[in-house]
Parts: C-alpha cells; structure tokens; sequence
C-alpha cells in the first residue's frame, strides 16, 4: 500500500492524528524494543518538519487505524489493546469499522 496525499482514509493519516495517537501506549507494543526505537527517532524528527508535513508511515509506532499493521515482529498480540479509549477510535467511530480493533495486527480500519 502506498500513501499519497489526498488519499480517503477512514482515518486520514496527518499530524494532528498521529499526535493524538494512543497507540505508543498500548501494552500490545509495551516491550517491544522496536517500537521504543520508534518513538525515540519519530518524535524529534516530526518536530523538525514543516506544517502538515508527515513521516513515513513505517517510521511510526502508531496511528494503524490509519495505516495499516505494524511493521514491528515484537509485539505482543496476546495483551489487551485500548483502541477504544483512543480519542481517534471516538472520534472516527471505529466501533463500527472493519476491523474495529488491535489495527496493528489486522490492519486498518475501513
């Protein structure tokens, strides 16, 4: 999957959205060494970038309602995800997407 602006997402990937995220949180990714590499590298270099300018989606640990699963292999998908105290699953109303929840395992939400 490619992502070009403009592009109709059910959850358009920007920064505001990737800003608001929960997923860095969630305990499915909570000892993943790659998504802690992940947060370190993605938050400074958003910093730097110009308004409404976005990393590459591969580059984020997050917002996978938006661009689909996680490229990390160390996460633990056995652990209980909060997707749904996500400000982003609320506000998009993804208790009735498909899937409505775990994204970084099924993918995005359509």
């Amino acid at each position: 999957m490619t992502f070009e602006k403009g592009t109709d997402f059910v959850v358009p990937y920007e920064s505001a959205n990737i800003n608001k995220c929960k997923c860095p949180q969630c305990p499915v990714q909570a000892d993943s060494q790659c998504t802690q590499d992940k947060i370190k590298s993605s938050k400074p270099a958003m910093d730097k970038m110009s308004a409404g300018e976005v990393p590459n989606p591969e580059d984020v640990p997050g917002i996978y309602c938006s661009t689909g699963k996680a490229r990390c292999q160390d996460l633990d998908f056995g652990r209980k995800y909060i997707c749904g105290s996500c400000g982003i699953w609320k506000e998009y109303d993804l208790k009735d997407a498909d899937p409505n929840n775990h994204f970084c395992q099924h993918g995005r939400a359509t």
